[in-house]
């Protein structure tokens, strides 16, 4: 598959970018991705996207300086060239420049942009969240360079998401804390510059993240990050249906009531009783 591409989604570069000069478009990739940009122009909506009525937020990495970037509807028009600069996996596939700065896919620093949720701006809400992970991080060992290849990539695509979720609850702890204790301090103390500080990170919002992981059938393998032929979206999107039926079913999601401190993380996932433990 990976030879001849993806039909709408990526094609063989013609001529190889080995045979192309350094410096000159398309040099840098094994693929053109010209057919997602026609695919998206086709299918997507972006009048509607960047209506108000959703809000839509894409990470990207500007590749000359390393730092990660959000396209955010909330606060810019969103187009196509932000979604492919969102999925520009090297060496796969080229940058995308978006104003004048190239970018490639947020997943070189992080796959699932949790952090960039729960970090709101002002006071944070009480929030439920749903997380959608297509990794898993935890599998067997691998038996052959097939299984070393698709155990890398779960590895690679899913590193921060378990970090991200510990990090969140650690800090959504001690925020509450905060929030807590700057109520109990003496009204002579609470126009002081360090309260006033510290009344700005506080946060009383319960927050619950429950997360839907696909578990990967023991017939994928490494095209697993590319293959999106009908067959295969239609079980993912199959996959996906039954995790969400069947977590609303359980009873800790059921039962559940607002964590008292830090945060709540639900994984109610089919499969993860099949897991290695770690």
């Amino acid at each position: 598959m990976a030879t001849f591409g993806v039909p709408g989604f990526f094609a063989p570069r013609i001529p190889p970018a080995l045979f192309l000069p350094p410096g000159s478009p398309g040099a840098t990739s094994y693929y053109t991705t010209d057919p997602l940009r026609r695919t998206l122009d086709l299918l997507v909506d972006f009048d509607e996207l960047n209506s108000g009525r959703i809000r839509y937020s894409a990470g990207a990495v500007e590749i000359t300086t390393g730092n990660f970037c959000y396209f955010d509807s909330s606060n810019q028009r969103v187009g196509v060239d932000h979604v492919m600069a969102s999925g520009a996996l090297p060496p796969g596939f080229p940058p995308v420049v978006v104003d004048g700065k190239a970018y490639w896919d947020g997943g070189l620093v992080s796959n699932t942009p949790l952090q960039y949720v729960l970090e709101l701006q002002g006071p944070r809400p009480d929030m439920c969240v749903f997380q959608v992970d297509l990794f898993s991080a935890r599998g067997p060992m691998p038996q052959a360079l097939t299984d070393v290849a698709q155990r890398e990539k779960e590895i690679r695509y899913s590193s921060r998401t378990r970090f991200n979720t510990d990090t969140i609850a650690e800090m959504q702890t001690l925020r509450r804390a905060l929030k807590r204790l700057l109520k109990k301090l003496p009204p002579e103390l609470c126009d002081d510059p360090d309260a006033k500080l510290l009344q700005a990170k506080a946060c009383g919002a319960a927050i619950t993240v429950v997360h839907l992981i696909h578990r990967t059938a023991a017939y994928e393998r490494y095209s697993m990050d590319y293959d999106f032929s009908r067959l295969s979206m239609l079980e993912h999107w199959q996959a996906g249906l039954d995790d969400v039926r069947h977590t609303l079913k359980q009873p800790e999601w059921v039962n559940r009531v607002k964590p008292e401190s830090g945060m709540l993380v639900l994984d109610l996932t089919q499969g993860k009783e099949n897991e290695m433990t770690p």
